[in-house]
Protein backbone atom coordinates (compact mmCIF):
# COMPACT_ATOMS: atom_id res chain seq x y z
CA UNK A 1 0.00 0.00 0.00
CA UNK A 2 1.38 3.64 -1.16
CA UNK A 3 2.00 5.86 1.87
CA UNK A 4 2.77 9.60 1.36
CA UNK A 5 5.73 11.06 3.46
CA UNK A 6 5.13 15.00 4.32
CA UNK A 7 7.75 17.34 5.65
CA UNK A 8 5.54 19.87 7.31
CA UNK A 9 6.39 23.86 7.43
CA UNK A 10 7.43 24.89 4.19
CA UNK A 11 4.91 27.98 2.63
CA UNK A 12 3.86 27.50 -0.69
CA UNK A 13 4.50 30.01 -4.06
CA UNK A 14 3.52 29.85 -7.49
CA UNK A 15 0.87 28.89 -9.77
CA UNK A 16 -1.36 25.91 -9.79
CA UNK A 17 -4.07 24.75 -12.35
CA UNK A 18 -7.05 22.72 -11.30
CA UNK A 19 -7.33 19.19 -13.31
CA UNK A 20 -10.76 18.74 -15.01
CA UNK A 21 -13.70 18.11 -12.64
CA UNK A 22 -13.81 14.24 -11.16
CA UNK A 23 -17.28 14.74 -10.50
CA UNK A 24 -17.90 16.15 -14.46
CA UNK A 25 -16.56 13.54 -15.67
CA UNK A 26 -18.15 10.58 -13.96
CA UNK A 27 -21.64 11.67 -15.58
CA UNK A 28 -20.83 12.77 -19.08
CA UNK A 29 -18.30 9.49 -19.69
CA UNK A 30 -21.74 7.71 -18.79
CA UNK A 31 -23.84 9.72 -21.63
CA UNK A 32 -21.37 8.70 -23.89
CA UNK A 33 -23.59 5.15 -24.06
CA UNK A 34 -26.53 6.98 -24.90
CA UNK A 35 -25.56 7.34 -29.05
CA UNK A 36 -23.45 5.14 -31.31
CA UNK A 37 -21.93 8.30 -32.33
CA UNK A 38 -18.33 9.55 -31.95
CA UNK A 39 -18.42 11.79 -27.80
CA UNK A 40 -14.79 14.05 -27.62
CA UNK A 41 -14.16 15.03 -23.94
CA UNK A 42 -11.67 17.13 -23.17
CA UNK A 43 -9.79 17.84 -20.16
CA UNK A 44 -10.81 14.69 -18.34
CA UNK A 45 -8.68 13.94 -15.01
CA UNK A 46 -6.07 11.30 -14.74
CA UNK A 47 -7.72 9.93 -11.56
CA UNK A 48 -8.33 6.68 -10.18
CA UNK A 49 -11.62 6.96 -9.96
CA UNK A 50 -12.16 8.29 -13.75
CA UNK A 51 -9.54 5.53 -15.06
CA UNK A 52 -11.82 2.60 -13.61
CA UNK A 53 -14.77 3.93 -15.51
CA UNK A 54 -13.34 4.42 -18.20
CA UNK A 55 -12.23 1.04 -17.77
CA UNK A 56 -15.70 -0.26 -17.47
CA UNK A 57 -16.85 1.22 -20.64
CA UNK A 58 -14.54 -0.46 -22.72
CA UNK A 59 -15.88 -4.16 -21.23
CA UNK A 60 -19.39 -2.78 -22.06
CA UNK A 61 -18.40 -2.32 -25.76
CA UNK A 62 -17.32 1.39 -26.24
CA UNK A 63 -14.52 1.85 -27.82
CA UNK A 64 -12.11 4.63 -26.58
CA UNK A 65 -9.21 6.16 -27.93
CA UNK A 66 -7.18 8.87 -26.52
CA UNK A 67 -6.25 11.43 -28.43
CA UNK A 68 -4.43 14.16 -26.03
CA UNK A 69 -2.86 13.90 -22.30
CA UNK A 70 -6.29 14.81 -21.18
CA UNK A 71 -8.34 13.59 -24.12
CA UNK A 72 -10.43 11.48 -25.39
CA UNK A 73 -13.18 10.11 -28.26
CA UNK A 74 -15.55 7.74 -27.06
CA UNK A 75 -17.78 5.43 -29.14
CA UNK A 76 -20.63 2.98 -28.38
CA UNK A 77 -21.69 1.23 -31.45
CA UNK A 78 -21.13 -2.15 -30.19
CA UNK A 79 -22.39 -2.31 -26.21
CA UNK A 80 -22.44 -6.32 -25.15
CA UNK A 81 -25.83 -6.94 -23.94
CA UNK A 82 -24.65 -10.08 -22.44
CA UNK A 83 -21.66 -8.47 -20.46
CA UNK A 84 -23.69 -5.78 -18.72
CA UNK A 85 -25.72 -8.48 -17.24
CA UNK A 86 -22.80 -10.68 -16.17
CA UNK A 87 -21.17 -11.19 -12.55
CA UNK A 88 -17.79 -8.87 -14.34
CA UNK A 89 -19.82 -5.92 -14.69
CA UNK A 90 -21.44 -6.96 -11.88
CA UNK A 91 -18.29 -7.10 -9.77
CA UNK A 92 -16.62 -3.64 -11.54
CA UNK A 93 -19.79 -1.86 -10.29
CA UNK A 94 -19.43 -2.68 -6.45
CA UNK A 95 -16.05 -1.46 -7.24
CA UNK A 96 -16.42 2.04 -8.16
CA UNK A 97 -19.32 4.99 -7.14
CA UNK A 98 -19.91 6.42 -10.33
CA UNK A 99 -21.16 3.11 -12.00
CA UNK A 100 -24.54 3.71 -10.82
CA UNK A 101 -25.14 6.28 -13.43
CA UNK A 102 -24.70 3.49 -16.45
CA UNK A 103 -27.84 2.34 -15.75
CA UNK A 104 -30.17 5.42 -17.36
CA UNK A 105 -27.85 5.30 -20.35
CA UNK A 106 -28.18 1.54 -20.59
CA UNK A 107 -31.39 1.06 -20.04
CA UNK A 108 -32.35 4.16 -22.40
CA UNK A 109 -30.07 2.16 -25.13
CA UNK A 110 -30.78 -1.48 -24.46
CA UNK A 111 -34.51 -1.81 -22.26
CA UNK A 112 -32.46 -4.28 -19.85
CA UNK A 113 -29.90 -2.57 -16.60
CA UNK A 114 -27.98 -3.87 -13.73
CA UNK A 115 -27.57 -2.34 -11.24
CA UNK A 116 -24.89 -3.15 -8.06
CA UNK A 117 -24.54 -1.81 -4.61
CA UNK A 118 -21.90 0.95 -5.83
CA UNK A 119 -18.96 1.02 -4.04
CA UNK A 120 -16.58 4.40 -3.45
CA UNK A 121 -16.21 6.77 0.08
CA UNK A 122 -17.04 5.13 3.63
CA UNK A 123 -18.72 8.47 4.50
CA UNK A 124 -21.72 7.30 5.57
CA UNK A 125 -25.16 5.93 3.94
CA UNK A 126 -25.70 7.47 0.83
CA UNK A 127 -29.45 6.10 -0.76
CA UNK A 128 -30.49 5.18 -4.04
CA UNK A 129 -34.07 5.85 -3.87
CA UNK A 130 -33.48 8.52 -5.80
CA UNK A 131 -32.05 6.41 -8.65
CA UNK A 132 -35.03 3.44 -8.44
CA UNK A 133 -38.33 6.05 -7.82
CA UNK A 134 -37.14 8.26 -10.76
CA UNK A 135 -36.41 5.33 -13.41
CA UNK A 136 -39.26 3.45 -12.27
CA UNK A 137 -41.62 7.08 -12.87
CA UNK A 138 -40.28 6.64 -16.59
CA UNK A 139 -41.84 3.05 -16.98
CA UNK A 140 -38.83 0.34 -15.56
CA UNK A 141 -39.27 -2.21 -13.66
CA UNK A 142 -37.01 -4.39 -10.96
CA UNK A 143 -36.32 -7.01 -9.24
CA UNK A 144 -33.46 -7.89 -7.50
CA UNK A 145 -31.36 -11.04 -8.69
CA UNK A 146 -29.85 -13.00 -5.21
CA UNK A 147 -27.92 -15.03 -7.52
CA UNK A 148 -25.92 -12.31 -9.01
CA UNK A 149 -26.45 -10.11 -5.96
CA UNK A 150 -27.81 -6.73 -7.88
CA UNK A 151 -31.00 -5.20 -9.17
CA UNK A 152 -32.37 -5.86 -12.80
CA UNK A 153 -33.97 -2.98 -14.67
CA UNK A 154 -36.21 -4.01 -17.76
CA UNK A 155 -38.67 -1.95 -19.54
CA UNK A 156 -39.82 -1.88 -23.34
CA UNK A 157 -39.66 1.82 -23.83
CA UNK A 158 -39.19 4.67 -21.45
CA UNK A 159 -41.91 7.19 -21.44
CA UNK A 160 -42.29 10.31 -20.24
CA UNK A 161 -43.39 11.55 -17.02
CA UNK A 162 -43.80 14.06 -13.93
CA UNK A 163 -41.91 13.61 -11.19
CA UNK A 164 -40.45 15.63 -7.58
CA UNK A 165 -37.79 13.91 -6.40
CA UNK A 166 -37.51 13.62 -2.85
CA UNK A 167 -34.10 14.79 -2.42
CA UNK A 168 -31.88 16.85 -4.78
CA UNK A 169 -29.13 13.83 -5.25
CA UNK A 170 -26.52 14.82 -7.98
CA UNK A 171 -26.02 11.55 -9.17
CA UNK A 172 -29.82 10.45 -9.25
CA UNK A 173 -30.56 13.49 -11.08
CA UNK A 174 -27.94 13.05 -13.67
CA UNK A 175 -29.65 9.22 -14.10
CA UNK A 176 -32.94 10.16 -14.61
CA UNK A 177 -31.91 12.93 -17.09
CA UNK A 178 -29.89 10.07 -19.18
CA UNK A 179 -33.03 8.15 -19.11
CA UNK A 180 -35.43 10.94 -20.02
CA UNK A 181 -33.68 12.29 -23.23
CA UNK A 182 -34.10 9.14 -24.95
CA UNK A 183 -37.34 8.03 -23.24
CA UNK A 184 -41.06 8.86 -25.45
CA UNK A 185 -42.71 12.07 -24.62
CA UNK A 186 -41.95 14.69 -22.17
CA UNK A 187 -40.27 13.93 -18.30
CA UNK A 188 -40.51 17.56 -16.14
CA UNK A 189 -37.83 16.74 -12.96
CA UNK A 190 -38.82 18.93 -9.98
CA UNK A 191 -36.13 19.30 -7.29
CA UNK A 192 -33.21 18.09 -9.86
CA UNK A 193 -30.24 18.90 -8.35
CA UNK A 194 -28.83 21.95 -10.36
CA UNK A 195 -24.67 21.63 -9.74
CA UNK A 196 -22.72 22.65 -12.42
CA UNK A 197 -21.78 19.60 -13.49
CA UNK A 198 -25.47 18.59 -13.67
CA UNK A 199 -25.36 21.58 -16.17
CA UNK A 200 -22.73 20.48 -17.96
CA UNK A 201 -23.89 17.38 -18.24
CA UNK A 202 -27.23 18.86 -19.64
CA UNK A 203 -25.43 21.49 -22.15
CA UNK A 204 -23.16 18.38 -23.54
CA UNK A 205 -26.59 16.38 -24.01
CA UNK A 206 -28.16 19.21 -25.73
CA UNK A 207 -24.78 19.18 -28.31
CA UNK A 208 -26.05 16.11 -28.90
CA UNK A 209 -29.49 16.47 -29.72
CA UNK A 210 -31.34 16.47 -26.66
CA UNK A 211 -34.12 18.64 -25.93
CA UNK A 212 -33.82 20.13 -22.02
CA UNK A 213 -35.50 23.23 -20.88
CA UNK A 214 -34.61 24.87 -17.38
CA UNK A 215 -30.87 24.47 -17.36
CA UNK A 216 -29.20 25.70 -14.19
CA UNK A 217 -32.90 25.56 -11.95
CA UNK A 218 -34.80 22.65 -9.94
CA UNK A 219 -36.89 22.31 -12.64
CA UNK A 220 -36.10 20.41 -15.78
CA UNK A 221 -38.00 19.78 -18.78
CA UNK A 222 -37.13 17.00 -21.40
CA UNK A 223 -38.86 16.59 -24.23
CA UNK A 224 -37.29 12.90 -25.66
CA UNK A 225 -35.52 12.27 -28.93
CA UNK A 226 -35.36 9.16 -30.74
CA UNK A 227 -31.43 9.03 -31.40
CA UNK A 228 -29.00 11.21 -30.12
CA UNK A 229 -25.41 12.34 -32.15
CA UNK A 230 -22.08 13.19 -31.59
CA UNK A 231 -20.54 16.35 -29.82
CA UNK A 232 -17.36 17.73 -28.21
CA UNK A 233 -17.42 18.38 -24.86
CA UNK A 234 -14.97 20.31 -22.11
CA UNK A 235 -15.18 19.50 -18.63
CA UNK A 236 -14.73 22.35 -15.91
CA UNK A 237 -11.94 22.75 -13.58
CA UNK A 238 -13.18 20.99 -10.65
CA UNK A 239 -13.99 23.49 -7.85
CA UNK A 240 -13.17 20.71 -4.96
CA UNK A 241 -9.82 21.00 -5.90
CA UNK A 242 -10.14 24.70 -6.13
CA UNK A 243 -10.84 24.79 -2.59
CA UNK A 244 -8.33 22.51 -1.55
CA UNK A 245 -5.76 24.85 -2.55
CA UNK A 246 -6.96 27.30 -1.25
CA UNK A 247 -6.92 25.53 1.88
CA UNK A 248 -3.56 23.84 1.34
CA UNK A 249 -2.15 27.77 0.46
CA UNK A 250 -3.75 29.70 3.52
CA UNK A 251 -2.87 27.20 6.08
CA UNK A 252 0.63 27.05 4.95
CA UNK A 253 0.59 30.92 4.84
CA UNK A 254 1.87 30.90 0.95
CA UNK A 255 1.35 33.16 -2.06
CA UNK A 256 -0.21 31.12 -4.51
CA UNK A 257 -2.03 31.71 -7.67
CA UNK A 258 -4.91 29.07 -8.83
CA UNK A 259 -5.58 29.46 -12.54
CA UNK A 260 -8.44 29.36 -14.88
CA UNK A 261 -10.59 28.42 -12.40
CA UNK A 262 -14.35 29.48 -13.66
CA UNK A 263 -15.12 31.63 -10.77
CA UNK A 264 -18.87 32.07 -12.02
CA UNK A 265 -18.94 27.98 -11.78
CA UNK A 266 -17.45 28.26 -8.10
CA UNK A 267 -20.81 29.31 -6.47
CA UNK A 268 -20.42 30.30 -2.99
CA UNK A 269 -17.14 28.65 -2.09
CA UNK A 270 -14.65 31.69 -2.19
CA UNK A 271 -16.92 33.69 0.11
CA UNK A 272 -16.99 30.56 2.66
CA UNK A 273 -12.91 30.85 2.54
CA UNK A 274 -13.34 34.58 3.66
CA UNK A 275 -15.33 33.64 6.13
CA UNK A 276 -12.46 31.71 8.00
CA UNK A 277 -10.57 35.26 7.47
CA UNK A 278 -9.02 34.25 4.21
CA UNK A 279 -8.38 37.22 1.93
CA UNK A 280 -8.67 36.08 -1.54
CA UNK A 281 -8.10 38.18 -4.47
CA UNK A 282 -10.03 37.33 -7.74
CA UNK A 283 -8.38 38.24 -11.01
CA UNK A 284 -9.72 37.61 -14.21
CA UNK A 285 -10.78 33.91 -14.24
CA UNK A 286 -7.91 33.43 -11.53
CA UNK A 287 -8.28 33.02 -7.83
CA UNK A 288 -4.57 34.61 -5.92
CA UNK A 289 -4.84 33.29 -1.99
CA UNK A 290 -2.02 36.05 -0.89
CA UNK A 291 0.39 35.17 1.86
CA UNK A 292 -0.97 35.91 5.31
CA UNK A 293 0.17 35.02 8.88
CA UNK A 294 -2.93 35.42 10.69
CA UNK A 295 -6.67 34.71 9.18
CA UNK A 296 -9.41 35.54 11.52
CA UNK A 297 -12.94 33.54 11.37
CA UNK A 298 -15.52 36.18 11.38
CA UNK A 299 -18.93 35.45 13.44
CA UNK A 300 -22.55 36.33 13.10
CA UNK A 301 -23.71 39.77 13.26
CA UNK A 302 -25.44 39.21 16.37
CA UNK A 303 -21.76 38.14 18.04
CA UNK A 304 -22.58 34.41 17.71
CA UNK A 305 -20.24 31.60 16.53
CA UNK A 306 -19.71 31.39 13.19
CA UNK A 307 -21.38 27.84 11.41
CA UNK A 308 -20.51 26.64 8.01
CA UNK A 309 -22.61 24.12 6.72
CA UNK A 310 -23.19 22.65 3.74
CA UNK A 311 -26.51 22.25 1.24
CA UNK A 312 -27.31 21.49 -2.17
CA UNK A 313 -26.30 23.92 -4.75
CA UNK A 314 -26.14 26.95 -4.22
CA UNK A 315 -25.83 26.19 -1.12
CA UNK A 316 -21.46 24.94 0.28
CA UNK A 317 -20.79 21.80 -1.05
CA UNK A 318 -20.64 18.86 1.13
CA UNK A 319 -16.84 17.85 -0.36
CA UNK A 320 -15.44 20.81 1.05
CA UNK A 321 -16.24 20.58 4.62
CA UNK A 322 -12.75 18.42 5.45
CA UNK A 323 -10.66 21.53 4.25
CA UNK A 324 -12.30 24.18 5.95
CA UNK A 325 -12.54 22.02 9.52
CA UNK A 326 -8.35 21.51 9.10
CA UNK A 327 -8.24 25.16 7.88
CA UNK A 328 -9.54 26.28 10.73
CA UNK A 329 -7.38 24.99 13.26
CA UNK A 330 -5.04 27.52 12.73
CA UNK A 331 -7.40 30.64 12.29
CA UNK A 332 -8.21 33.05 15.10
CA UNK A 333 -11.51 32.25 16.55
CA UNK A 334 -14.01 29.26 16.67
CA UNK A 335 -16.10 27.95 13.98
CA UNK A 336 -18.78 25.54 13.67
CA UNK A 337 -18.49 22.46 11.34
CA UNK A 338 -22.17 21.17 10.14
CA UNK A 339 -21.87 18.16 8.26
CA UNK A 340 -25.57 17.93 7.09
CA UNK A 341 -25.74 15.51 4.42
CA UNK A 342 -23.12 12.40 5.27
CA UNK A 343 -22.78 10.95 8.99
CA UNK A 344 -19.13 9.91 9.34
CA UNK A 345 -17.63 12.96 7.33
CA UNK A 346 -16.55 14.17 10.48
CA UNK A 347 -14.71 10.82 12.36
CA UNK A 348 -11.37 11.57 11.03
CA UNK A 349 -11.18 14.45 13.51
CA UNK A 350 -10.00 12.27 15.95
CA UNK A 351 -6.34 12.30 13.98
CA UNK A 352 -6.53 16.02 14.04
CA UNK A 353 -6.95 15.98 17.55
CA UNK A 354 -4.06 14.22 17.84
CA UNK A 355 -1.86 16.29 16.09
CA UNK A 356 -2.92 18.59 18.46
CA UNK A 357 -5.97 20.59 17.17
CA UNK A 358 -8.51 22.06 19.30
CA UNK A 359 -11.65 20.52 18.29
CA UNK A 360 -14.78 19.42 19.99
CA UNK A 361 -16.86 16.62 17.87
CA UNK A 362 -20.38 17.28 19.50
CA UNK A 363 -22.19 14.40 16.84
CA UNK A 364 -21.66 12.36 13.56
CA UNK A 365 -22.27 16.00 11.90
CA UNK A 366 -21.22 18.94 14.09
CA UNK A 367 -17.85 19.92 15.56
CA UNK A 368 -16.74 22.61 17.15
CA UNK A 369 -12.89 24.32 16.23
CA UNK A 370 -11.60 26.40 18.20
CA UNK A 371 -8.00 27.72 15.93
CA UNK A 372 -4.60 27.87 17.15
CA UNK A 373 -3.92 30.78 15.38
CA UNK A 374 -0.37 29.68 14.34
CA UNK A 375 0.85 29.59 17.97
CA UNK A 376 1.04 26.55 17.79
CA UNK A 377 1.49 24.28 15.05
CA UNK A 378 0.25 20.92 14.38
CA UNK A 379 2.57 18.07 15.20
CA UNK A 380 3.26 15.41 12.58
CA UNK A 381 1.78 12.12 12.93
CA UNK A 382 1.33 8.63 11.31
CA UNK A 383 -2.40 8.23 9.79
CA UNK A 384 -4.43 6.08 7.33
CA UNK A 385 -6.48 8.20 4.57
CA UNK A 386 -10.30 7.30 5.29
CA UNK A 387 -11.75 8.71 1.64
CA UNK A 388 -10.38 11.29 -0.78
CA UNK A 389 -11.62 14.58 1.23
CA UNK A 390 -10.17 13.42 4.18
CA UNK A 391 -7.29 12.41 2.52
CA UNK A 392 -6.51 15.80 1.06
CA UNK A 393 -7.53 16.97 4.42
CA UNK A 394 -5.08 15.27 6.24
CA UNK A 395 -2.48 15.78 3.77
CA UNK A 396 -3.22 19.83 4.47
CA UNK A 397 -2.72 19.22 7.96
CA UNK A 398 0.45 17.22 7.56
CA UNK A 399 1.88 19.64 5.15
CA UNK A 400 1.61 22.49 7.83
CA UNK A 401 3.01 20.26 10.95
CA UNK A 402 5.98 20.35 12.76
CA UNK A 403 8.19 16.80 11.75
CA UNK A 404 7.61 14.88 9.04
CA UNK A 405 4.17 12.68 9.03
CA UNK A 406 3.01 9.89 6.91
CA UNK A 407 -0.25 9.34 5.72
CA UNK A 408 -0.97 5.90 4.32
CA UNK A 409 -3.87 4.32 1.77
CA UNK A 410 -3.34 7.22 -0.45
CA UNK A 411 -5.34 5.20 -3.24
CA UNK A 412 -8.01 7.07 -1.75
CA UNK A 413 -6.57 10.71 -2.23
CA UNK A 414 -5.72 9.29 -6.14
CA UNK A 415 -9.42 8.57 -6.77
CA UNK A 416 -9.96 12.61 -6.78
CA UNK A 417 -6.58 14.26 -7.09
CA UNK A 418 -4.19 14.02 -10.17
CA UNK A 419 -0.62 13.70 -9.78
CA UNK A 420 -1.03 15.47 -6.62
CA UNK A 421 2.24 15.34 -4.99
CA UNK A 422 4.24 16.79 -8.04
CA UNK A 423 1.74 19.49 -8.54
CA UNK A 424 2.74 20.80 -4.88
CA UNK A 425 6.54 19.96 -4.71
CA UNK A 426 6.45 22.23 -7.92
CA UNK A 427 4.85 24.93 -5.00
CA UNK A 428 7.46 24.54 -2.10
CA UNK A 429 5.82 21.13 -0.40
CA UNK A 430 7.68 18.21 0.12
CA UNK A 431 5.86 14.92 -0.65
CA UNK A 432 7.25 11.85 -1.40
CA UNK A 433 5.24 8.91 -2.67
CA UNK A 434 6.51 5.64 -0.77
CA UNK A 435 5.66 1.79 -0.28
CA UNK A 436 6.21 2.63 3.27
Amino acid sequence: MSSFVIEGGHRLQGEISPQGAKNEALQVICATLLTDREIEIRNVPDIIDVNNLISLIKEIGVEVRKTGPSSYVFRADGIDRNYITGDDFVRRCAGLRGSVMVVGPLLARTGTAVLAKPGGDKIGRRRLDTHFSGICRLGAEYEYDEDLGAYRFRCERLKGAYMLLDEASVTGTANIIMASVLAEGVTTIYNAACEPYVQQLCRMLVGMGARIDGIGSNLLTIEGVSSLGGTVHTILPDMIEVGSFIGMAAMNRGDVTIKSVSLRNLGIIPESFRKLGIGLIESGDDIIVPGQDTYCIDSFIDGSIMTISDAPWPGLTPDLLSVMLVVATQARGSVLIHQKMFESRLFFVDKLIDMGAQIILCDPHRAVVIGHDHRINLRAKKMTSPDIRAGIALLIAAMSADGTSVIGNIDQIDRGYQNIEARLNALGANIIRTDY
